[in-house]
């Protein structure tokens, strides 16, 4: 009995996915060295920052409750906002050399002579930005709040003051829980994209970054040479940063800023065409990318 459990383990389906996965980060080290380098500059950077931090906190604790929370959350926000792009950016790099290394090294004839099919292969490659990456930018930055509020009650401390003002006045727990579910929905979100430049390191010969982007480039000059319009350029933008409309709720504020859970809104989102047409393009492009690398050999 044990030894079928054994081997039914062995010969799951999922088993060859989890150790391709693992490959990609075992031979992309800066899936994760990036975002530590990001994450160390920001721990230092926000320890400079609290030289005369006692004198600012006293201030702002003189302000009226809104005011107070958005003072003091904010190095937190910044810290997270800015984990969020460089994850988005090594995601993008990432997937523009996935398929194109491979076949420029010629590692892709060892790879295809083992027992894992193109599709499998490509999938792994997908996941490293639709999950590995945000959850990698979620334990980051908890990491590194966790640290900037050691730091902020230190200085408090030694000035006399008490450090549960941060603590008081910064829900860090909810505040964890939105940004996992905006990680979620940003993936989500970013997909198409994530899947059109997998589709391009498959097909390029070189240059993979420029055959991203100018044919996105190319149609928005067209458009607007012929047509006068710029609905090409608006998608594209709505695709980047578009998400944020339908999966919060921010109550038609100048700023917007999440202080309740309620605001969050993931039947709307889950609802949204744009998002389910996003992920109709992600599949075409996944899809053809893992027929690209069926047939596609060495450069």
């Amino acid at each position: 009995m044990e030894s079928q459990t054994v081997a039914s383990t062995t010969n799951s389906p999922t088993r060859p996915l989890y150790w391709s996965v693992r490959r990609e980060l075992w031979e992309n080290r800066s899936i994760y060295i990036v975002p530590l380098i990001v994450a160390a500059v920001q721990v230092f950077g926000f320890a400079i920052s609290t030289i005369g931090l006692a004198d600012r906190r006293r201030a702002v604790l003189l302000l009226d409750p809104a005011h107070q929370r958005a003072a003091i959350e904010q190095p937190y926000d910044l810290a997270a906002m800015m984990m969020i792009f460089i994850v988005f950016i090594v995601g993008v790099f990432y997937c523009l050399d996935a398929l194109h290394g491979e076949r420029r090294d010629r590692s892709i004839l060892f790879w295809k002579s083992l027992p894992v099919s193109d599709l499998i292969t490509v999938l792994s490659k997908v996941t490293i930005p639709l999950v590995v990456l945000p959850l990698i930018a979620f334990a980051i930055v908890v990491c590194v709040q966790l640290v900037m509020v050691l730091e902020t009650g230190v200085v408090l401390i030694f000035h006399g003051m008490s450090p549960g003002t941060t603590w008081a006045h910064v829900p860090m727990f909810q505040n964890w829980l939105v940004l996992l579910y905006g990680l979620v929905a940003l993936a989500l979100w970013h997909a198409p994209i994530y899947g059109w430049l997998l589709l391009v390191s498959g097909w390029a010969r070189r240059a993979t970054f420029l055959w991203a982007v100018l044919p996105l480039i190319a149609i928005q000059i067209f458009e607007k040479i012929t047509f006068g319009t710029s609905y090409f350029g608006s998608f594209v933008k709505h695709r980047l940063m578009g998400f944020a409309r339908d999966a919060f709720d921010f109550q038609g504020r100048d700023h917007p800023t999440i202080s309740s859970l309620a605001q969050l809104t993931p039947a709307r989102y889950l609802s949204s065409p744009a998002l389910w047409i996003g992920l109709l393009f992600a599949v075409a492009f996944i899809a053809a990318a893992v027929r690209l690398r069926r047939y596609r050999g060495p450069i």
